[in-house]
């Protein structure tokens, strides 16, 4: 083989290497088993369902849509903002902005629980990006800041390398396999009927994803009240499963 093109070979092998690299902590933030307590809410179904708006597949499939839309609305501003800019001040920032913007403690509170969760494992997981732990000790010294879900998400996907739209989308398929594996427990579908369903809502959150995607934060909007009213009414069931 010619010397140009062996060099050119190893250049292009050292490139992969740390493409894959980060790409181990890429997948990782996506995967279930990241103790975040996702699985500790349900985004309003179970409220849903105790209210008679979900009682069957179809509805659930009505459902999640909706939600798809509103967290393409709502959310994915903060996630594309934060991933194009990861640094404290500007994750400091659209913090503030989220927290003055969700209208229901019920979300506000979940958001900031699953955020704070995620911003601890990633913290003390992801050891190769050291910017993650100094921004928390900051954040968790001054105390004044939450650490909302989307932001944080955002955040970790532009440390971990990861461009906006893919980190949009990773948001997206959380939210997605989330509230699916929230109907498996409230017995709404089983295992395999989840599987079924995701595959098959997959193209619509492909599609929500291309709608809503690339948009700055004073974009932010609600699609589906309702959808927030519900969730907002989960603190009031007499009985539950779910935090939200």
């Amino acid at each position: 083989m010619e010397p140009d093109l062996v060099e050119t070979d190893k250049k292009r092998k050292r490139n992969v290497s740390i493409g894959s690299t980060l790409q181990w902590s890429q997948w990782q933030l996506l995967d279930s088993i990241l103790p975040t307590g996702g699985f500790a809410h349900s985004f309003g179904l179970e409220a849903a369902i105790q209210a008679r708006l979900v009682s069957g597949p179809d509805d659930l499939k009505t459902f999640i849509i909706q939600l798809l839309d509103n967290t393409g609305s709502l959310l994915l501003p903060f996630v594309y903002s934060t991933t194009l800019n990861p640094t404290l001040d500007n994750w400091q920032n659209l913090n503030r902005i989220l927290d003055a913007t969700l209208t229901n403690e019920v979300g506000r509170k979940a958001s900031v629980s699953q955020g704070s969760a995620l911003m601890r494992v990633a913290a003390a997981a992801f050891t190769d990006v050291p910017s993650l732990k100094s921004m928390r000790d900051v954040s968790v010294g001054s105390g004044v800041v939450p650490f909302h879900h989307a932001p944080v998400f955002g955040l970790i996907c532009g440390l971990v390398g990861m461009d906006s739209g893919t980190s949009q989308r990773a948001y997206m398929y959380v939210t997605m396999r989330d509230v699916i594996s929230a109907a498996t427990r409230l017995n709404l579908v089983g295992p395999l009927g989840a599987s079924v369903l995701q595959h098959q809502i997959a193209s619509v959150a492909e599609a929500m994803s291309k709608k809503w995607m690339d948009r700055p934060v004073e974009d932010a909007c609600q699609t589906a009240p309702l959808l927030d009213t519900l969730q907002g009414c989960h603190g009031y069931l007499f009985s539950r499963l779910f935090c939200s």
